[in-house]
């Protein structure tokens, strides 16, 4: 596997389209998280001078790790997308097939493209804690790891949507209609997941039955549902019509469509003519 990551590295290290999406999403996650920042303290903060709402500060450190892991989760879309051209690349150049005849297993071929979306996920993770402890400390709060499950959480998500990038890479093989599908199924299951919730509101004020937010239960919006905003007064005001989370659950069925991601992934490599 080392070799085969090596061989990995020597097509993207001077690819230049690999670079700029890289610093693209670098730069993102610091410039989405100070657009927040920034919106709290001149128009959320300001327009409370007389005090009628608790002063809420979304990046001290008791919310500054669930705040960072909940914005960033927002334009996960980028490494997905960079995931999406590289392997499509290879059915594109016919790579795969010169790498299969040179004496790469099929199983090799779509393990490392796995390896590589898991070290996209950590290299994330990673720029995620160090641009939310940063945030933290130019808060001048006390250091804390309240909420730091969610840099988790964050981690879950991103795997998510990366093994689900992989796998469209591998059906569809041709990038534009992978990264077309990729925006058309997550804006069709967007739009299930909120009449799925709608009916879970509708399930526990008329029937007393409380299943969840039931739209936290699909493929993507499984791993979603993990990052939420830190409690705010805002928040706090609208919690008591929506449904009871379930975060557990949610992480359970988060977990399983990985498996049912790479598996698919595995299936298709391994039973499709190259």
């Amino acid at each position: 596997m080392k070799e085969l990551l090596k061989t990995e590295w020597l097509k993207l290290k001077d690819y230049n389209v690999f670079k700029i999406i890289v610093i693209l999403f670098a730069v993102g996650v610091i410039g989405a998280n100070y657009v927040v920042y920034i919106f709290n303290k001149k128009v959320i903060q300001a327009a409370n001078t007389g005090g009628l709402v608790p002063s809420f500060g979304p990046y001290n450190f008791d919310h500054t790790w669930q705040t960072t892991s909940y914005v960033t989760g927002f334009i996960l879309l980028i490494p997905a997308f960079l995931l999406i051209i590289l392997a499509t690349n290879e059915y594109t150049y016919k790579t795969h097939r010169q790498n299969i005849i040179d004496g790469q297993s099929r199983r090799e071929f779509i393990w490392v493209k796995m390896m590589v979306a898991l070290i996209f996920t950590l290299a994330s993770t990673i720029w995620v804690f160090l641009t939310a402890l940063t945030f933290g400390l130019f808060s001048g709060t006390s250091f804390s790891f309240n909420g730091f499950a969610h840099i988790g959480f964050f981690f879950l998500k991103a795997l998510s949507y990366n093994l689900f990038a992989i796998m469209l890479s591998v059906w569809i093989r041709r990038t534009g209609f992978a990264i077309g599908l990729f925006f058309i199924y997550l804006g069709a299951e967007n739009i299930l997941s909120q009449l799925l919730d709608v009916w879970s509101v509708q399930l526990r004020n008329d029937e007393g039955v409380n299943l969840g937010a039931l739209g936290n239960y699909l493929p993507m919006n499984a791993s979603d549902g993990l990052l939420t905003f830190p409690d705010n007064p805002m928040k706090t005001i609208t919690a008591s019509a929506m449904p009871t989370d379930y975060p557990w659950i949610v992480a359970a069925f988060a977990v399983l469509y990985l498996y049912v991601f790479f598996r698919i992934s595995m299936n298709k490599v391994l039973n499709t003519d190259l």
